[in-house]
């Protein structure tokens, strides 16, 4: 990969140095997991930053039995920044939903950069800021009827990382459990709102080739409350 392709693909890194992005691939290793391999366990400690090349991934906390997943991530997002900034084990794990390719940089390599490069410090400020107001913004909506609060959630998976398709915005057809959990509503709810939207035509999910379309993005947008 060249410098102005991965700057491309990782908004973390357009404002970094040439320099800086040169060094970084020369150091980066590369990693491929097939669907529901583990990439990161809970309570391991936090020693790379990982960055989304191509497939999806998503992050749960464990709850007993039970696992629960807080965020779903595509390609061109990163995770693992945490562990390591507060050099403390990771409290969460990340799992596979798809095939996915992955770069890793090491924890000291990683915080060395940021010490260097100041607009790359400054740019993962900006993205864990918009984090925290994701997560801001989900706990508004929750008080919101389901449907709200699904189009949400559907509507920001598009705006992320959805790539032009046939009939609209593609994005991973992600499980109805994992679309349940980071909403925050039942996956019965889940199930009968998916249904419905995929009724009237404004989505349109493709089990065979794993993928799901906003086709109307517009009026899912107005029922989450964007427009």
């Amino acid at each position: 990969m060249q410098p102005e392709e991965f700057s491309e693909l990782f908004p973390l890194f357009n404002a970094a140095n040439p320099e800086t992005l040169e060094w970084l691939l020369s150091i980066a290793a590369e990693h491929e997991y097939p669907a529901d391999r583990a990439v990161l366990m809970e309570d391991a400690w936090g020693n790379a930053v990982f960055f989304v090349v191509s497939g999806w991934v998503k992050v749960r906390r464990l709850s007993g039995d039970d696992a629960v997943t807080l965020a779903i991530l595509g390609r061109g997002d990163f995770f693992g920044e945490m562990a390591i900034l507060d050099e403390s084990p990771r409290s969460t794990d990340v799992i596979a939903l798809s095939p996915v390719e992955l770069l890793s940089i090491s924890a000291q390599r990683f915080i060395q950069t940021l010490f260097k490069d100041a607009q790359l410090h400054h740019r993962m400020l900006q993205l864990m800021v918009k984090r925290l107001r994701q997560t801001n913004l989900r706990f508004q909506l929750r008080h919101q009827p389901p449907a709200v609060k699904l189009a949400n959630t559907l509507v920001g998976l598009g705006e992320n990382y959805g790539q032009p398709g046939e009939y609209g915005t593609e994005i991973y057809n992600i499980p109805f459990q994992d679309l349940a959990d980071v909403t925050d509503i039942g996956v019965e709810e889940t199930t009968k709102i998916m249904e419905k939207l995929n009724e009237k035509g404004w989505i349109k999910i493709d089990s065979a080739n794993e993928t799901l379309a906003l086709v109307n993005q517009k009026q899912l947008s107005h029922l989450a409350g964007r427009v």
